[in-house]
C-alpha cells in the first residue's frame, strides 16, 4: 500500500513541521510522522537538527527508540549506528575497530528551523523555497516582533488537512461550537468578499462591529471599529487576522502536518498586540484557546469518524457561505492530481450569522 507522501502529487513539495524545536536534543532521538512517513530527529553538538526515516537499515527497528551519542544515531536493536547524513558508520558485531561490511545509508530529509518549530522538507528533489513565514516574528524567526507577544500550542486532531483549514476559516460554526465563547447568533448579514489566488484564499468580512467573546474587553477595550481577515495558503496553513484600530491585534496562524488521512498535528501561533495588557494575556489568553481549540476538536472528530463510517468522497453540500470551502479544495485537490492551480477568482457573498 502506497503512502500518503506518494498519493500526495505537488502537495508533496512543501516544508511540514515535525516538532517544536524544544522537543529535538542532543540526548534523545524524537519521532515523527509527515504523510505517512515515520522520521526521527536529533541535534548534533553544534545545534543543528538532522531528520533520516526512522527505520534501520538491518531489521527495520525504530530508530526513534534508540540513542544518540558522539553525534551519531544508534539503533536500539543491535547498535548499527548512523552519522548525520544518514551513512552507516558502525556495526557493533563486526568488531570495535571495523568498518561496516555495508555501504548503506537510510534517507535524509532537508530541514529548517525558525520560529521555534522544525520543519522538514517532504519532496524528493533540492527545497524550492522557504518555510511559511509565521507572522510577528523579528527577521531572524527567533523572537517576537517588538511589541507583540505569542505563544504556540499544539493539538491533535481526528481529521484530514482539507477540513481542519475549512474549520479554522469557517465563521457559521463559530455561533454553534463556540456558543458563549466565542461569539453568539446576532442575525445579522454579513457581506463578505471571498478571493481566490493560484496558491491562497483571502477571506475579507464586514463586520466592523463583531467581537471575539468575552474576552473583546482585552483585546479591544475601547471598541475600535475591527477588521477581520482570513486567509489560506497552500498547502496547509491558515492566518486569522482581527485589526482592532490598527494599534491593536490578535493573529491565529495554524500550520498543519498529516500524519494520516485522518490523523493531523496541528501547530498554532497565538500572536497578540495589546499595549500594557500584553504581559496579563499571556495568562489570560492560553485557558481561553485552549478551550476554543478543544472544542474544534471534538467537532472535527465528530465529522471524521462520521466520513470513515461512510467511506468514499464526501458527499458534501454547499451554500454561498461555503464559497471559501469550494476554494480551498479546488486548490488542495488540483495539487494532488499534479495539476495546475485553478485560475483566479473572487466572489462577493451574504451570510448570516
Amino acid at each position: 500500500m502506497t503512502s500518503m507522501r506518494a498519493r500526495a502529487g505537488r502537495l508533496r513539495d512543501h516544508w511540514y513541521v515535525a516538532a517544536r524545536s524544544d522537543e529535538v536534543t542532543t540526548k534523545k532521538p524524537h519521532g515523527s510522522v509527515i504523510l505517512e512517513e515515520p522520521l526521527v530527529l536529533f541535534r548534533t553538538s553544534k545545534g543543528r537538527v538532522v531528520a533520516l526515516e526512522d527505520r534501520c537499515a538491518h531489521r527495520n527497528a525504530k530508530l526513534s527508540e534508540g540513542d544518540v551519542f558522539d553525534d551519531r544515531l544508534g539503533c536500539p536493536y543491535h547498535g548499527w549506528t548512523y552519522d548525520c547524513e544518514g551513512r552507516l558508520v558502525n556495526v557493533p558485531s563486526e568488531g570495535p575497530r571495523s568498518l561496516p561490511v555495508l555501504e548503506c545509508s537510510v534517507p535524509r530529509f532537508h530541514v529548517l528551523e525558525r520560529y521555534g518549530l522544525v520543519w522538514v522538507w517532504m519532496g524528493h528533489g533540492a527545497p524550492d523555497g522557504a518555510p511559511f513565514v509565521i507572522p510577528h516574528f523579528d527577521a531572524e524567526g527567533r523572537s517576537d516582533e517588538e511589541g507583540w507577544g505569542g505563544y504556540w500550542m499544539t493539538t491533535d486532531f481526528a481529521n484530514g488537512v482539507t477540513n481542519l483549514v475549512e474549520n479554522f476559516m469557517d465563521v457559521p460554526h463559530t455561533v454553534f461550537v463556540h456558543k458563549g465563547w466565542f461569539r453568539r447568533t446576532a442575525n445579522k448579514k454579513i457581506k463578505t468578499q471571498v478571493e481566490r489566488t493560484k496558491d491562497s484564499v483571502l477571506v475579507t468580512y464586514d463586520q466592523p462591529s463583531d467581537s471575539i467573546g468575552f474576552t473583546g474587553r482585552i483585546l479591544n477595550p475601547s471598541g475600535a471599529p475591527m477588521v477581520h481577515t482570513d486567509k489560506f495558503y497552500m498547502p496547509n496553513v491558515t492566518r486569522v487576522d482581527y485589526d482592532f484600530g490598527g494599534e491593536r491585534g490578535f493573529v491565529i496562524t495554524s500550520t498543519c502536518t498529516p500524519r494520516g488521512p485522518f490523523d493531523t498535528r496541528v501547530y498554532t501561533r497565538i500572536s497578540y498586540q495589546l499595549g500594557r495588557w500584553n504581559r496579563l494575556a499571556r495568562h489570560l489568553l492560553p485557558p481561553y484557546t485552549r478551550e476554543v481549540i478543544r472544542q474544534d476538536v471534538v467537532i472535527m472528530r465528530n465529522q471524521g469518524d462520521n466520513l470513515q463510517r461512510y467511506g468514499g468522497a464526501p458527499r458534501f453540500l454547499s451554500t454561498a457561505a461555503d464559497v471559501l470551502h469550494q476554494h480551498i479544495e479546488a486548490l488542495r485537490d488540483h495539487a494532488t492530481r499534479g495539476e495546475d492551480a485553478p485560475e483566479p477568482r473572487v466572489d462577493v457573498i451574504e451570510m448570516w450569522i
